[in-house]
């Protein structure tokens, strides 16, 4: 199955990672998928997807692709994104959120 690098290395790949306050799971969860659709809209955006991990159903994942540091930055300023993180301190645990940007090398 083919990923967005695979033809494209000149994408900015992010992975953000985060882990539910206790007993926060499910409005976490609520709250991450509200954000698929908007994010969608964005120019930019190329993929935005959301996983939960396996070992530990706390833990969320985002797998996201844009055409550039720009237009994520854009992302990052839209509405719906800081409206979610001024929820931060209510629906994620003491590490917070983890935001890496990546380039696919191979």
């Amino acid at each position: 199955m083919p990923t967005p690098t695979d033809d494209r290395r000149d994408l900015l790949t992010v992975i953000a990672y985060m882990r539910a306050a206790p007993g926060k799971r499910d409005e976490l969860h609520a709250a991450l998928e509200a954000l698929i659709e908007p994010t969608s809209q964005e120019e930019g955006y190329v993929n935005y997807d959301l996983h939960q991990s396996t070992e530990d159903p706390d833990r969320f994942f985002f797998y996201e692709n844009w055409e550039s540091g720009t237009h994520l930055d854009a992302h990052l300023d839209a509405p719906h994104l800081r409206d979610f993180a001024a929820r931060i301190p209510e629906l994620l645990d003491d590490s917070g959120l983890s935001v890496h940007r990546v380039r696919r090398v191979a």
